[in-house]
């Protein structure tokens, strides 16, 4: 399975923040946003990802992971010259995808809580689509799904008067026939590609797939000022009470044993940061 980040976009809700900078560069405590739902994909064990984003924003992230392959990543970077919606950033993947399936996540949104790394090393998926939903107290800001009898009966984005709370997150998994169900998809009246279109397409085969992500766990979204904050300060509470880092990427590599403990107290000795190093070393103990 592969991984893909939509990191695009303009970023207006977050401006002047995002005017010389993409919003997945900006800090959520002490990582880069982009950090958050690479986690996630690492997590679930998958190591070959695509960061799909302008041109302009690119040299950033590339900068940024420059030796990405010490982690024991394949990271692959593509522009998108226009941002048009979602399955349209599946269609420019279609090369690095290949055959496989795979797992796409939103560079904006950060999933963390307990026993969230075992629910997702399970998204390996043969066909068909699976959406991740979340109860929440604003439906009517989110694409929902209404279930009825443990089953996706209807999927609605951002409806004026929602009659299910279970709002569908920035993860999903998709078999390799969602390139070609996003080709004859329409533009819709703002002028994207709607993810809830191509989620349709696999409804109306009776091949999409939910879980519901339990209680406990945290799904933040971080297109606002106001959100982007309360992240960082989750992020922070979290780290200094369990005495434990989120989105370490060079911590979860290392759990997933593709470096070993000489290449994880190397990068430990080039960080620059002593908080970050001192964190990296006191793992091998």
């Amino acid at each position: 399975m592969k991984g893909l980040i939509l990191a695009g976009g303009t970023g207006s809700r977050l401006w002047p923040n995002t005017k010389a900078t993409n919003k997945h560069l900006l800090p959520v405590y002490d990582k880069p946003l982009i950090y958050y739902p690479l986690a996630t994909l690492m997590l679930a064990g998958i190591r070959d990802i695509a960061i799909i984003s302008s041109p302009n924003h690119m040299p950033g992230f590339r900068s940024l992971f420059t030796e990405s392959q010490k982690l024991g990543l394949n990271l692959v970077f593509i522009e998108q010259k226009t941002p048009a919606g979602l399955p349209q950033g599946i269609s420019l993947a279609q090369k690095f995808l290949g055959e496989d399936s795979f797992a796409m996540i939103l560079g904006d949104n950060i999933f963390h809580g307990v026993g969230m790394g075992k629910s997702l090393i399970n998204l390996e998926h043969s066909s068909g689509a699976k959406i991740f939903c979340y109860n929440v107290a604003n439906p009517e800001n989110f694409g929902v799904a209404q279930i009825s009898e443990n089953k996706i009966i209807r999927l609605d984005e951002k409806p004026k008067n929602p009659i299910t709370n279970l709002a569908i997150t920035g993860l999903y998994v998709f078999d390799n026939d969602a390139a070609s169900l996003a080709a004859p998809l329409k533009p819709s009246a703002r002028g994207e590609l709607e993810i809830t279109d191509l989620l349709r397409c696999y409804l109306e085969k009776d091949s999409l797939e939910f879980e519901i992500l339990p209680r406990g766990t945290a799904w933040l979204d971080t297109g606002t000022s106001k959100s982007l904050l309360d992240a960082g300060n989750y992020v922070r509470i979290i780290e200094e009470r369990q005495a434990s880092k989120v989105a370490c990427l060079e911590e979860i590599s290392w759990r997933n044993s593709w470096i070993s403990n000489a290449e994880l107290e190397s990068i430990a000795s080039q960080c620059i940061s002593p908080d970050y190093s001192d964190y990296l070393v006191a793992l091998l103990r």
